[in-house]
């Protein structure tokens, strides 16, 4: 009886480790201020998210602008958000590589995560309705 359960718990914790990792979504870098900036460079492997997060204490004045700019080059790829409201999103990216944010901001706070997805994650994200 005693080795039964010790194989169970044993089972049941592999399981919750292995689960664990397939399905956790990984911090890669987070980016916090509020001027514009070029950000560090930062690697990153297929799927991954934009995690965003903006507000300013001048709602009728605030302005952000962000682009992806490949890190090797310096090259722009292209313009990823564009606001004048404080709010939130999560915008996904299907590509791997090394890349820098290119954040323009007039009087406004923000806060960027970069976080890796599993290919399950990825799938249960969807577009929201326009």
């Amino acid at each position: 009886m005693k080795n039964n359960y010790a194989s169970f718990v044993l089972i049941y914790l592999s399981f919750l480790v292995l689960s664990g990792t397939a399905n956790a979504e990984r911090l890669v870098r987070e980016f916090n201020g509020n001027k514009s900036i070029t950000t560090a460079e930062f690697v990153v492997k297929e799927p991954w998210i934009l995690d965003w997060r903006v507000n300013s204490n001048f709602k009728e004045s605030m302005g952000l602008e962000v682009s992806l700019v490949d890190a090797k080059t310096g090259f722009l790829i292209g313009r990823i958000l564009k606001t004048k409201y404080a709010g939130n999103g999560v915008k996904m990216f299907n590509k791997d590589g090394r890349y820098r944010l290119r954040i323009s901001s007039s009087l406004t706070n923000w806060n960027f995560k970069i976080k890796e997805l599993s290919v399950d994650e990825a799938d249960s994200y969807s577009a929201k309705s326009q």
